[in-house]
């Protein structure tokens, strides 16, 4: 179990130091043994680690592949990674770690969005194109793996748990009251993308964005 957080700010505003720090502290329980961010621009991305797959330092995230154009952070686990790795060395990828993030990124510098369809196993993720800026962002098709964003035309947030999304500010903590009729008097949940708030989403499984 991984945290993982971020945003993409829409005005040129970036994210400050504050919003930085609350947002990596409302995901530090998913990941205790290493922390990382990116940020360049209008974009931020976050993780806190949990060491699963390749414990050294070349698993750090974010990440990138090794032309720089593309950074990933990702929480969950790729079952398939080792066959994807030998098939994009084939293709001419080049990799400096064995953990299944650097798949994963890679596998999008190659085929693009397709890169989902080979993947098996448990995931969230977000993608940052340093040349189209622009950010890609999936989850697993049960939804294993948490994911949530918001949006309020200035700047959009994801991360691994409502709380992130909450520290950064400005996001609408008022009650949902659909999505309260839905989980006290229906399904006792609320069916993706709803939230108990109005201002927080979930992406949901199966599904990819991009912003």
């Amino acid at each position: 179990m991984c945290g993982i957080f971020g945003g993409l700010s829409f005005d040129g505003s970036g994210f400050d130091a504050r919003q930085v720090e609350g947002m990596s502290a409302a995901v530090a329980r998913r990941g205790p043994d290493d922390r990382g961010e990116f940020s360049e621009g209008p974009v931020l991305l976050g993780h806190r680690r949990l060491s699963i797959i390749d414990l050294s330092a070349a698993g750090h995230q974010p990440m990138a592949e090794t032309t720089g154009r593309y950074h990933i952070v990702f929480n969950g686990t790729i079952y398939n990674y080792p066959e994807l790795r030998e098939e994009l060395i084939r293709l001419g990828r080049e990799f400096r770690s064995h953990s299944d993030t650097e798949v994963i990124v890679n596998a999008y510098a190659q085929w693009g969005e397709a890169c989902v369809e080979r993947l098996h196993g448990m995931f969230a993720f977000a993608i940052w194109n340093r040349q189209a800026q622009s950010l890609f962002l999936a989850r697993d098709r049960m939804g294993i793996k948490p994911l949530y964003y918001s949006h309020d035309g200035r700047r959009f947030l994801f991360a691994s748990n409502p709380q992130a999304l909450l520290a950064a500010g400005d996001c609408d903590t008022r009650l949902d009251a659909d999505a309260l009729h839905h989980l006290f008097t229906l399904h006792a949940v609320v069916p993706a993308p709803g939230t108990v708030l109005r201002g927080v989403r979930k992406c949901p499984p199966a599904h990819v964005m991009k912003i």
